[in-house]
């Protein structure tokens, strides 16, 4: 693949004066893969990030560089995240990877308690100074063209959050994503809007907005609690990769596509079934969804399909068109 230009200011710049957030899939350990990233796409999603990969491990090891980092000409605008816990080797592995992405992030975010004993991810949530030590390095050894975020959490005192922001945007910070809780919550706790606006009132650059998107309707509605210039889903999206269009369910056709993109880029058997329970998980009944996950190999899962559904490849008429479901005898399964 050729290397090419930066596009993500330019998205924020056109959403702008459109009077419309930037849609941003978000990072996601294992899920966020090129197959995924090609299917979200199709469904108004702006941006795409890879999953977070190790910044150490990227540069030193041939093997982590092969199985980690997948693209091609059409995997675009796209973010690579990268964990590290210093400026070399974040600087390194950005070096390796510019000539094939729009942008690099930061994770300063992630709550795995391995990654934080290795002073990564959420552990630089208390190491500002060190974040924006990385974010200059990067903007003075790889240039103005590649874009440069940083995904944080917020703290429990929002002036910590505050202080955080207006560093990394002094070091030469692209954009900001907020995930709106503290690092030992989880989704079962109401994102923190009010500290996303916070960091919004406070810096000039782009703020992302993380935290419960699900459908355009509270999208909207993070926006205008928030003020910010777009919104990150990762929950919501992996189980309706169709969200950002108005899809209030994962429809039919974004299935035959991800089928298509896993066959043509690969995908583990293990990511790709976990992929489809998550996107039927509305279609389903518990016990259909149980059967699926009784399936043990791609060829199984494949005529799992088949036998149920009225499943199209490329080239046969109709092909990723449909939105309802065409069940081939729904009424007769024993699992319903």
């Amino acid at each position: 693949m050729e290397p090419h230009e930066n596009r993500i200011r330019q998205v924020f710049r056109e959403r702008k004066a459109q009077g419309k957030p930037v849609t941003v899939a978000g990072p996601m350990v294992r899920y966020s893969k090129l197959p995924f990233r090609a299917l979200v796409r199709h469904f108004d999603c702006d941006v795409v990030y890879s999953p977070m990969m190790l910044a150490r491990e990227f540069c030193r090891n041939q093997v982590a560089r092969l199985c980690d980092f997948t693209t091609n000409r059409d995997d675009f605008p796209l973010i690579v995240q990268l964990g590290g816990n210093n400026a070399e080797d974040m600087v390194k592995a950005v070096k390796l990877l510019q000539p094939y992405v729009d942008g690099v992030g930061i994770n300063c975010g992630c709550p795995i308690k391995e990654q934080i004993r290795e002073g990564v991810g959420a552990a630089l949530m208390t190491a500002p100074d060190l974040v924006a030590e990385m974010v200059a390095a990067i903007r003075k050894e790889c240039g103005p063209e590649i874009y440069v975020e940083v995904k944080m959490r917020i703290h429990k005192d929002l002036e910590d959050t505050v202080h955080f922001a207006k560093l990394v945007e002094a070091a030469g910070a692209d954009s900001i994503s907020v995930h709106g809780r503290l690092v030992p919550q989880r989704s079962r706790t109401a994102p923190n809007y009010d500290g996303i606006k916070i960091v919004k009132d406070t810096v000039k650059i782009p703020v992302i907005a993380n935290g419960d998107a699900f459908t355009t309707t509270n999208m909207e509605e993070i926006v205008k609690l928030t003020g910010c210039d777009g919104v990150m889903a990762a929950r919501g999206i992996l189980s309706n990769p169709a969200m950002f269009a108005g899809y209030t369910k994962t429809p039919w056709r974004a299935v035959e596509l991800f089928w298509d993109y896993v066959t043509a880029y690969g995908l583990p058997y293990a990511l790709t079934i976990h992929h489809f329970s998550e996107m039927l998980e509305a279609e389903f009944t518990r016990y259909e969804k149980k059967d699926l996950n009784n399936c043990k190999n791609m060829v199984e899962l494949i005529k799992w399909f088949d036998d149920r559904f009225d499943l199209k490849r490329p080239g046969d008429e109709g092909f990723a068109t449909r939105d309802e479901y065409p069940w081939k005898d729904r009424a007769k399964s024993v699992y319903n």
